[in-house]
């Protein structure tokens, strides 16, 4: 039998563990290119229910745990790994209904239904991915549920069987045993499944792997090194101040010194005239009278000393008070709205010219969730929404904002930013909605996405050995070729991708590419196409991508 309070510390800790290892299943991932990537938005699916979980009491129940769970998951949904992860917890929320305790027949048919609902939001499953490995694992929860089997036992069944069919997800897809690894949304799903099981066991969870930390020039980031400790509390006050030097040859490393033998979190950065300092303590005084052996305090800023605890506790309040207000959506003004995913000062504004309504920041890199999405949608006002995700892994979480939200939504599945704006070309105000979505699905569908970017890891794809950094050039999605040179890959791709029925030629250069190195690329493109197709430049001022390359 599982408590409430077991199954909130065992998805904790299965938070705790995918976050510190999202990494290692982020270089899983097949495709270099740099992306979204599995582990990463698993952890944060999960994460965004760990954060909820956190807040109950441990006086709870199993179906409490899993209501708050799903919700939060499903609000928190980044890519289409953290949708289907979602979706299996999903299962765990209603199979686990009304209960108090869980058994394993309870556990069983939870994650029955949670893999009957990943299977049905998915358009084509894929075997060999997180599905085969959570439909696998549930057929065998299943199997061992008819057994009398100790709770731990049962989840040691289950791992087990993950972990085995996981082994075979090599086999199960070519592009998987060509780089002799297996699926990163398996694996992510094992790694969830073994954390659980080791809070079950009766560990603790363990620490959130810190970030990488660096002391700043004293000019520049000093608020940024010292951010990185808000929320470590060994000590109760938070002690900040500046110091003008007695003289030049004073050594701040001598106060650093001390202050780590009366607190932690110490930053010290000095320049010749003075120093600044940060340290959490229970002394404060003593913090601040060490300091008049270096110098003398300085007006602006004065120093500062906060009682973290006190601090902490008012952010809980309020993060209580903030989980019980809903997002208040406008009211519908007119009859139709737009929703835009898309990262770039540039195309923002491109597509807000474009007559859309909300801008979601987001795209390769930074998936937004299914919450954002909900949020932009409820700030539109209009009867029906319609979303532009302009990105493959962005689709399911737009789409899961379908059933959330108090209006109509239509998610169109652009998959490229080409095709967005190409789809909001062709609205038309005065037609209806079944002929609107009809026309932009046409339209976006007659676009060629090119782009270039570079490659995040070493790797092989298709026979071709790729080496990280190394610049690619991606024809719809598909390596097409690499190179060393940005502007003569954007080159080549473009004439490929240039069809005898090509009239339109759009460059949207990055945020890494000069107006003046893009304004070459189209002025050689153009002499090279004769100037009988038109060949546009737009700033987008994307990240990741060079250039994306929209052939009509």
């Amino acid at each position: 039998m599982i408590t409430g309070k077991q199954l909130k510390a065992a998805i904790i800790y299965a938070a705790i563990l995918i976050t510190n290892q999202r990494r290692s299943v982020d270089e899983l991932n097949v495709y270099p290119v740099p992306d979204g990537d599995t582990g990463t938005n698993m952890s944060m699916t999960i994460s965004a229910a760990k954060r909820e979980l956190e807040l109950l009491s441990d006086d709870v129940t199993v179906a409490e745990v899993a209501d708050v769970t799903a919700s939060a998951m499903l609000r928190g949904a980044r890519g289409n790994s953290g949708v289907i992860t979602s979706l299996l917890f999903r299962g765990f929320s209603k199979g686990l209904a009304g209960l108090t305790t869980a058994e394993n027949a309870d556990f069983a048919k939870a994650l029955e239904i949670g893999v009957a609902g990943a299977y049905k939001a998915v358009m084509k499953p894929t075997e060999g991915t997180i599905l085969t490995v959570s439909r696998m694992a549930a057929n065998k929860a299943k199997e061992l549920a008819e057994q009398d089997l100790k709770p731990v036992d049962f989840w040691q069944g289950v791992l087990d069987e993950a972990n085995d069919v996981l082994k075979q997800t090599t086999e199960m897809l070519p592009a998987l045993k060509k780089a002799n690894v297996v699926d990163a949304g398996g694996q992510g799903f094992c790694i969830i499944i073994g954390g659980m099981l080791e809070s079950f066991r009766g560990a603790k969870a363990p620490e959130e792997a810190p970030e990488t930390r660096s002391v700043p020039d004293p000019q520049v980031d000093f608020n940024a090194a010292v951010a990185q400790y808000d929320e470590e509390i060994n000590f109760t006050y938070c002690t900040e101040y500046m110091i003008e030097k007695n003289d030049a040859s004073v050594d701040g490393a001598k106060l650093r010194a001390y202050l780590e033998t009366i607190g932690d979190c110490v930053v010290v950065v000095e320049d010749d005239e003075i120093i600044k300092v940060h340290v959490h303590t229970d002394q404060p005084g003593c913090a601040l009278t060490k300091a008049l052996e270096f110098g003398h305090f300085i007006n602006d800023p004065r120093p500062k000393i906060e009682n973290m605890r006190i601090q902490h506790e008012n952010k809980v309040k309020e993060a209580k008070i903030v989980k019980q207000q809903d997002v208040i959506p406008v009211e519908p003004t007119k009859e139709f709205g737009f929703v835009a995913v898309a990262a770039g000062g540039g195309l923002e504004r491109t597509f807000l010219d474009l007559g859309v309504d909300q801008v979601v920041k987001g795209g390769q890199t930074m998936n937004p969730s299914t919450d954002d999405i909900l949020r932009a949608i409820h700030a539109t006002p209009a009867k029906t929404v319609f979303v532009l995700p302009n990105n493959k892994n962005i689709i399911m979480a737009a789409e899961q904002a379908i059933n959330l939200a108090n209006r109509n939504v239509v998610v169109l599945q652009t998959r490229t930013i080409p095709q967005g704006i190409a789809a909001m070309l062709a609205y038309d105000e005065t037609a209806d909605l079944n002929t609107n979505r009809a026309e932009m699905t046409r339209a976006f569908e007659r676009v060629s996405s090119g782009a270039v970017t570079f490659a995040a890891r070493d790797s092989e794809l298709d026979g071709q050995k790729i080496k990280k950094n190394e610049v690619l050039a991606l024809d719809n999605g598909k390596l097409s070729f690499t190179e060393k040179d940005v502007n003569k890959a954007a080159y080549k791709l473009t004439k490929k991708m240039v069809k005898g029925d090509t009239s339109y030629v759009t460059l949207i250069y990055g945020a890494d590419v000069t107006e003046e190195k893009a304004e070459q690329l189209r002025e050689q493109l153009s002499a090279k196409l004769n100037n009988r197709i038109e060949v546009t430049l737009l700033h987008g001022g994307q990240p990741v991508y060079f250039y994306l390359i929209s052939v009509e």
